[in-house]
């Protein structure tokens, strides 16, 4: 059954061996060259299940990955149980929100300190589970990197993810994230916002020209 459909890969929800999963697959881009396009999906198929398991070295919930077909561009995972953090945000009480939103900082600080970025971070692309875990899904944008500007790109997507699709509680959300953020960031959290703020200013620049 198809879930959804992307502008990279289509989910299904599949029974798989007597278990419920998500089977990821990669669509052919007819406007690409088909040797180039079929080595393209090969390496994003490759490459996403080894990000998603350094993810979880690093302490991050993600699917667990079953299977990879190259010959299909077909990921086969983990059904995550539980509902995107995008539908329930703003139904928590505020001090349910917050410390939710401390967790999520902590989490992107375990990507960051490992040299994960997420490359899509929004609460579209987060489950809370009914134990009230996290898990982080998506990483097909995903890549590995330390640079400071890659990593002030992932909290400036957050951020702007939470203006847009919650606005009421965006400043309140995105300040818990940032606390939740520096106590595993430490330090380095000062420039990784002040990147942030360069990227708010060069985005207004542009628009203002």
């Amino acid at each position: 059954m198809l879930i959804k459909k992307g502008a990279e890969a289509d989910l299904y929800l599949e029974e798989w061996h007597g278990r419920k999963v998500v089977m990821k697959r990669r669509v052919v881009k007819g406007y690409r060259v088909p040797q180039l396009d079929s080595q393209i999906r090969v390496h994003r198929t490759i490459h996403e299940p080894q990000i998603i398991h350094r993810a979880k070295e690093a302490g991050v919930p993600t699917p667990i990955i079953f299977a990879v077909d190259l010959a299909e561009s077909t990921i086969i995972m983990e059904w995550v149980d539980g509902k995107q953090v995008k539908q329930v945000l703003s139904d928590l009480s505020a001090e349910e929100r917050l410390g939710l939103c401390q967790t999520i900082g902590e989490l992107i600080g375990r990507l960051h300190n490992s040299g994960i970025i997420h490359g899509d971070l929004t609460t579209s692309n987060m489950i809370l589970t009914p134990g009230g875990k996290v898990v982080f899904v998506d990483f097909g944008l995903s890549e590995q990197s330390n640079e400071l500007e890659a990593r002030g790109v992932d909290m400036h997507l957050m951020k702007r993810a939470l203006q847009s699709t919650h606005y009421s509680h965006a400043r309140e959300c995105f300040k818990a994230i940032i606390e939740g953020y520096k106590k595993i960031v430490g330090k380095e959290a000062v420039n990784i916002l002040e990147k942030v703020r360069e990227i708010e200013r060069r985005g207004r620049y542009v628009s203002e020209r």
